[in-house]
């Protein structure tokens, strides 16, 4: 059995870290979802979390965790765009630096908001190898230290008080489904559900053009995420050494959807609910309304984690 990363213990710090910092995002409904999914959603709003998404909660604790000798120095990363957005909010309010390696192809919006959180960008070619060398290249020079997007056990941490607060919100679900692209939020959401409710159903959610955590479950062993293609562009990477065995241990199965099916969620989600999310978080509600899911017994009230509200409108793609 491997010792996890963080624990129900490490959740609940976090929650108390963080709880000046973040907002308790609220919890949302809408009866035309629960028609087409044949059972209760409930929609924990992680897209009205500051920087618009989940991922504040972890880069909030981890720089919170962080030594002032270790603090001096600012801290960097390599992200896509929200927890990049996320450890740049993060260190301004702790008023130290933060330095952020982007793909030169991630969304203008956040790329836009990362520098204005004041954090220097610095971009890099959209490959995992060329992200991870050069944030390697701007920890050297600068000192400061790197705080993995998801493989971090203070993220991870942080990303659990999300469900913590959905167990809190709604009692008596059956199950709770979240995205998985590096598993951070997932494998945050399998600690608080277990430890609480153990016997919760938990899903992950994920785009068919980047499956490797559905591979993985089916396996029983860690595959790497080969040359992802997905409009969720929040979920390009692939689990980590920390996020898969909590992964692999606790979640009932990892449910693929197209693109087609992760626009139309979306859509839904904004023309009927009001809730203008970003396609990865549209990935949990287009699993919900995939054939495999309606009308499965025993899943009659179910949490939906929102993971954030990143999207250009300008290039909606509907």
């Amino acid at each position: 059995m491997d010792i996890y990363a963080t624990d129900i213990d490490a959740i609940h710090a976090a929650a108390v870290r963080i709880a000046g910092s973040a907002h308790r995002t609220p919890v949302s409904t809408c009866a035309t979802l629960d028609a087409l999914a044949g059972r209760q959603l409930f929609f924990k709003c992680e897209h009205l979390q500051k920087v618009g998404a989940f991922k504040f909660r972890g880069a909030t604790n981890a720089v919170a965790r962080l030594t002032d000798t270790q603090a001096r120095n600012g801290v960097v990363t390599h992200s896509s765009g929200n927890h990049a957005q996320a450890l740049a909010l993060a260190a301004r309010l702790r008023g130290i630096a933060a330095h952020i390696v982007m793909p030169r192809h991630a969304p203008a919006v956040k790329r836009q908001a990362v520098h204005d959180y004041g954090a220097r960008i610095y971009p890099c070619e959209p490959t995992l190898v060329a992200r991870e060398s050069m944030a390697a290249e701007v920890a050297a020079a600068t000192g400061a230290t790197f705080i993995h997007p998801y493989d971090n056990a203070d993220v991870i941490a942080g990303q659990g008080t999300a469900a913590l607060e959905l167990l809190e919100q709604v009692p008596e679900l059956d199950a709770i489904i979240a995205p998985v692209g590096g598993g951070g939020l997932l494998a945050g959401t399998c600690i608080a559900a277990r430890s609480l409710t153990p016997s919760l159903r938990l899903f992950g959610a994920e785009p068919a053009g980047a499956d490797d955590a559905a591979r993985s479950l089916a396996c029983g062993v860690r595959l790497p995420q080969n040359d992802p293609r997905t409009i969720a562009d929040g979920l390009l990477t692939g689990l980590g050494e920390l996020t898969w065995p909590i992964v692999r241990d606790h979640v009932d199965a990892v449910i693929t959807v197209t693109d087609v099916q992760i626009v139309a969620a979306m859509r839904v989600l904004w023309e009927r609910a009001k809730l203008l999310v970003e396609p990865s978080a549209a990935v949990p509600v287009a699993a919900m309304l995939s054939p495999q899911m309606v009308g499965s017994a025993g899943l009659e009230r179910v949490g939906v984690i929102l993971s954030g509200g990143n999207v250009d409108v300008g290039r909606l793609p509907f």
